[in-house]
């Protein structure tokens, strides 16, 4: 799940794939593999995401399925909530796109 908040963070800030592997000095199609979990992210590429989107790693890391050591709440529960507010997050951004096309065309 952790592939699908770094994209949506990125897509959030209105940010190219090849933009943001420059920021974080890594290639693009290396990027594009953690977008579409191919490869997973390391804690040093976690932490310049952070820099970057000036978000605490927790933050990113609270969409990983790693959370499943938390015995206060229920994986399955953590999953679906973290499931939610991605859908959420992918909704707002496809809305702010197509108001953003809607305006141009205006």
């Amino acid at each position: 799940m952790i592939n699908v908040a770094l994209k949506q963070i990125r897509l959030f800030h209105k940010m190219k794939q090849n933009e943001l592997a420059d920021k974080l000095q890594i290639s693009k199609s290396y990027l594009s593999e953690i977008e579409n979990s191919k490869k997973a992210p390391n804690l040093e590429l976690l932490k310049n995401y952070s820099e970057v989107f000036d978000i605490p790693v927790s933050s990113l890391l609270f969409f990983s399925e790693k959370l499943e050591q938390d015995t206060t709440t229920s994986k399955s529960f953590r999953i679906k909530s973290a499931s939610l507010v991605l859908k959420i997050l992918e909704w707002s951004n496809k809305n702010a796109d197509q108001q953003e096309k809607e305006a141009k065309n205006l």
